[in-house]
This record gives C-alpha cells, structure tokens and sequence, in this order.
C-alpha cells in the first residue's frame, strides 16, 4: 500500500507541475485588468497547491497535528481556488454578453 501511495503522490505531484506551468504560461498571455488580477490569484494557489502536494511522499515522517494542519490549509484553499474560478467564469461570460 505504500508503495501505491507513492506512486499517487508523485502522479500527483507531477501534474501539479504541470498545471502551474500551465498557468504561469497562460498569466503571460492574458492582458491586464480584472482577469489578470484574478488570474495572478489563482496562480498563487496552484502554487501552494503544488507545495502541499510535494510534501504528501512525507506524510508518514510529519507529525499528526502538523499532517492535520497541511490538509486542512489545502482543503480551505482548494475551496477558495473554486470560488475564484467561478466568479472568474462569471465575469468572462459577462464580458462576452452571455
């Protein structure tokens, strides 16, 4: 079981890596304004995403409060990420006249 935990967690972690190059790829394209703004938002949290992501292999080796503590800063960030990604949508589809 740990070995497929470790095997997740780098999946993980490698997809992570994928999605802030992603990110950082497209911040450098999209034009200033709100969606900018937003859009530099939400790339600090793909990053501390990838940074609590990291740190998953070492779960075992992290005490429970600390371990407990990481997860939850990640769950409350994920739910502000999703907040921000469709008030985001909402204003593109306000821009377009939809």
């Amino acid at each position: 079981m740990e070995t497929l935990f470790f095997v997740l967690s780098c999946s993980a972690i490698a997809v992570m890596f994928y999605a802030l190059y992603s990110a950082v790829s497209l911040r450098n394209k999209i034009p200033g304004g709100k969606v900018k703004s937003t859009w530099s938002i939400l790339t600090g949290l793909i990053v501390m995403f990838t940074a609590g992501y990291v740190t998953t292999p070492f779960f075992r080796l992290l005490p429970a409060e600390i371990k407990d503590l990481l997860v939850g800063v990640i769950f409350l960030a994920g739910a502000i990420f999703v907040v921000i990604v469709i008030k985001l949508f909402f204003r593109i589809v306000e821009d377009l006249g939809l």
